[in-house]
């Protein structure tokens, strides 16, 4: 009896432990997903890249320092507010996710302010602001973000 009783515990815990690692595994995908979302947000709608990757001499994109901020390459033909370099955003440094949410939600910054031209207002849903900070912090970020942005190196 007594083993009986053991038996089925056992059973019990090795039927829950595989419904938990099971979830575990669904989870796991979904957060990809998001981050794909946020890749595909980040890369195809924003054009993030744009600004905030360095390029070589020949114009292509420094894959290894990817969105790690760059001197900005165009000016507008009129004199107003520019911001001359694009301060990295891989790893999303010197934000919390909430200042990151506010940010890409109202165009807010983490100061209050709003950004300088060319960068944009965003004004996105939160899923999709979900995404794209899933996939900023999924990048490894720049070793000194303060020296990538000032030279693109």
């Amino acid at each position: 009896m007594r083993r009986t009783v053991v038996a089925c515990s056992v059973l019990a815990l090795l039927i829950f432990a595989g419904l938990i690692s099971a979830q575990s595994r669904k989870a796991v995908p979904q957060k990809s997903s998001q981050i794909e979302r946020g890749k595909y947000l980040v890369e195809n709608v924003g054009m993030c890249q744009d600004c905030h990757s360095p390029r070589n001499e020949r114009g292509e994109y420094i894959k290894e320092r990817w969105l790690h901020g760059a001197p900005v390459l165009f000016k507008p033909s009129a004199d107003i507010p520019w911001a001359p370099l694009a301060p990295p955003l891989a790893g999303l440094v010197g934000y919390t996710d909430e200042q990151a949410m506010k940010f890409l939600t109202t165009g807010v910054n983490s100061t209050g302010g709003h950004p300088r031209p060319p960068m944009p207002e965003y004004r996105l849903n939160r899923d999709d602001a979900a995404a794209v900070i899933a996939y900023l912090r999924s990048l490894p970020p720049p070793k000194n973000p303060r020296e990538t942005a000032a030279t693109g190196e």
